[in-house]
């Protein structure tokens, strides 16, 4: 089972690499994964037309299932309610073959701050009350990335956020905002963080890159998770065992 997790592709001027996207998707679709996620930031601020061009682009990748959820960019100048018009609910939940993926919208009108809100909580706890291989998405790190410069944005409710997705057995969790790859293990929970995929927003000697994660089909048992950068190149950044649920 494959899933190719990308994120930050802001599809506007000046800082969008439209070329670059190109290749992005045709490098997915060679990768013919099951499964996409895009964790936010699809726009640069919000506005119709941005959604319609990220669509546009996300319309082409090849797969059986795809989550798109909004980033803080995207909450800008009322375009929740865009995304809602031209992707749908905000935060939403996919089920592919002994699979569960929880899309989550930790994103608040004109800030660029992260919440989730005790208001998800239930909802979320009822997603993952499942045996399958259990994976939450949302835009906003939840725990601070290295070479990103001072902490900011992290959801003000992380630490209940975190406690809750441990409890429920939360195998991998997708995260985007800084631009930054990165991976964290956490009590037997994994978190990926992606980098952009196609913007020049990017921090000294990172590359553009998105995620492959590599699940087996058998068990849901050995989870591979690869950096692909965007220009080319990959590397294997994570080999794991699930821990039994």
């Amino acid at each position: 089972m494959k899933i190719v997790h990308i994120s930050d592709i802001h599809t506007a001027e000046p800082h969008f690499l439209p070329n670059l996207l190109e290749r992005v998707i045709r490098e997915i679709n060679k990768i013919e994964p099951e499964i996409v996620v895009v964790t936010g930031d699809l726009t640069e601020s919000g506005y119709p037309f941005e959604f319609k061009r990220a669509k546009s682009y996300i319309e082409r990748i090849e797969c059986e299932v795809k989550v798109v959820i909004p980033g803080n960019h995207d909450a800008r100048n009322v375009g929740y309610l865009a995304f809602e018009e031209i992707f749908g609910h905000r935060s939403t939940i996919e089920k592919y073959k002994g699979i569960t993926i929880v899309g989550v919208d930790s994103t608040q009108p004109d800030l660029d701050d992260g919440h989730v809100g005790r208001e998800k909580y239930g909802w979320i706890e009822k997603c993952l009350d499942t045996s399958d291989f259990k994976v939450v998405a949302l835009h906003h790190h939840l725990i601070s990335v290295p070479k990103t410069g001072r902490e900011r944005n992290i959801p003000i409710d992380a630490g209940d956020v975190l406690e809750l997705l441990i409890r429920c057995g939360t195998d991998l969790v997708l995260c985007g905002h800084k631009h930054v790859p990165w991976i964290w293990n956490l009590n037997g929970m994994v978190i990926t963080n992606a980098g952009t995929a196609c913007t020049n927003r990017v921090k000294w000697n990172i590359p553009q890159s998105f995620n492959l994660i590599e699940i087996d089909e058998e068990e849901k048992g050995t989870i591979k998770i690869y950096r692909l950068y965007s220009r080319g190149g990959q590397e294997l950044v994570l080999e794991k065992r699930r821990e039994k649920q």
